[in-house]
């Protein structure tokens, strides 16, 4: 190796060295944040378990779950037994069971989480 390939490394100027100081502690800071943030569990409306009512308990269950599981469990009840609309696939619609939650034979999937979160306490 040749002496002339290495090329010297200039020495750090007065801003970049009070900077590096600031950097380390703005980083040592923040760093125990994020430690914070990972030890407290993020709880959601989402995750929140909700009971469903006894008409709503006849298709998902009545454990406890939350509303997103809800809303999967009554999508594959609605795919096992065929109940939406072969033309139109935003229309579920509704059997005796789903009639009971909805209040109506037809909904859309839009109006599904309405009709939903009336069922859920």
């Amino acid at each position: 190796m040749t002496s002339s390939s290495k090329k010297p490394q200039a020495a750090p100027t007065k801003r970049a060295a009070a900077a590096a100081p600031a950097a380390a502690k703005a980083s040592a800071k923040v760093a125990p944040a994020k430690d914070a943030k990972k030890a407290k569990p993020a709880t959601s409306a989402f995750t929140k378990p909700l009971q469903p009512s006894k008409e709503l308990a006849a298709v998902v269950g009545s454990e406890p779950l939350p509303r997103t599981e809800v809303v999967s469990k009554v999508w594959e009840y609605i795919k096992k037994h065929k109940l939406q609309n072969e033309a139109n696939k935003r229309e579920i619609l509704a059997d005796a069971k789903l009639s009971a939650v909805f209040g109506k034979d037809k909904v859309t999937m839009f109006e599904m989480n309405k009709f939903l979160a009336q069922h859920l306490k």
